[in-house]
């Protein structure tokens, strides 16, 4: 299968470079895996189409403000740092711009000196291996210094800094936000309990593979990053539960769904406390074993995540649901609208 195949027109203009107002006023189009039958509703709308017994799965890393600007110690160079994951103690996997600047050694300061990263390492993608040395408190320094790492095809500045974490971020460790639950405010989710369905957390923490294209022809060629993540016991055995009853889950993300495809997969349909790193790659030909249905944006062209919401409702169901996007005007990517892709979802 080759990537050209998930490929569609998308205008620039509806790229959504600011989030909205209100969390859940975003549009909601929901997607019938089995028909392709398509219904366009508000995001607040989504607890019509969850029941009683039900399970919803949110991912609750956070993102670290990771994006570092410093210059080079030696010749006063602007550099920047992009945090991806923390490797041992204060060592962390870096993108570097211009990394041709950076090399084994290289020190770099930030803002009034508290801070400041040695290049221990090159490695093969073009990241550094930096170790960070500081006085006091690294994630305190890191809210002083750092800024969220928003996409690059956000152009617009963000005033409110919370409006890329989502109301149930815990877990610091994201490069960025898993951005389907940015939909969800504190309210919709006390009135989505109160309609008897269960509320659940895994985390993963969003790393390189967010940022990396896929540059081959064949997907089957494209390697994914391992990006880390956790399940409690508490959390897999309300899973399991759901399934014995005959519910559904519901996961909020492709992070939440690459987790518990992940787990499930290793435990032959069964979900299990389970920690550690997950490269699974997820796209049409794969059987889904861990989730019923999907939450999710709006994805770029050509993108990993296309293709696993492919995998979910095939490439024609998909790709003609993202001409119907296009068509009708919704907000693409981070800070867009969102889908329901969900079987018998069209109520």
């Amino acid at each position: 299968m080759e990537v050209k195949d998930f490929d569609f027109y998308l205008p620039e203009e509806l790229i959504a470079q600011t989030p909205l107002m209100d969390r859940t006023a975003s549009r909601l189009m929901v997607l019938d895996p089995k028909t392709g039958e398509i219904k366009h509703r508000k995001f607040y709308d989504v607890i019509d189409f969850l029941n009683e017994g039900d399970c919803l799965v949110l991912n609750d890393t956070r993102v670290l403000p990771a994006r570092l600007y410093g210059t080079k110690e030696d010749t006063g160079a602007n550099i920047e740092f992009l945090l991806l994951k923390q490797v041992q103690g204060d060592q962390w996997e870096t993108l570097v711009k211009p990394a041709k600047k950076v090399k084994k050694g290289t020190v770099v300061t930030f803002g009034d000196g508290r801070l400041k990263g040695i290049c221990k390492g090159e490695l093969d993608h073009g990241g550094r291996i930096i170790e960070f040395q500081y006085d006091g408190i690294f994630h305190e320094i890191l809210d002083a210094f750092g800024e969220m790492p928003l996409p690059p095809y956000i152009t617009e500045q963000l005033e409110d800094q919370d409006r890329y974490q989502t109301v149930f971020a815990k877990h610091r460790g994201s490069a960025a936000a898993p951005t389907a639950g940015l939909h969800f405010t504190e309210e919709l989710l006390e009135e989505i309990k109160a309609k008897g369905v269960q509320i659940v957390y895994i985390t993963l923490h969003v790393g390189l593979g967010t940022f990396r294209p896929v540059s081959v022809d064949s997907i089957e060629e494209h390697e994914m990053h391992a990006e880390f993540y956790q399940m409690t016991s508490e959390t897999a055995e309300i899973l399991n539960e759901t399934r014995r009853n005959g519910q559904k889950i519901i996961t909020v993300g492709t992070t939440s769904t690459r987790t518990l495809e992940t787990i499930a997969q290793e435990n032959d349909g069964v979900f299990r406390e389970s920690s550690g790193w997950t490269s699974i790659f997820i796209y049409p030909g794969y059987q889904y074993r861990g989730i019923d249905g999907l939450i999710t944006n709006f994805h770029l062209p050509k993108s990993t995540l296309i293709m696993l919401v492919s995998a979910l409702a095939s490439r024609e169901h998909t790709l003609n649901a993202y001409r119907e996007a296009v068509k009708n005007k919704y907000r693409f990517f981070s800070f867009g609208d969102a889908m329901l892709i969900m079987e018998g979802s069209n109520k």
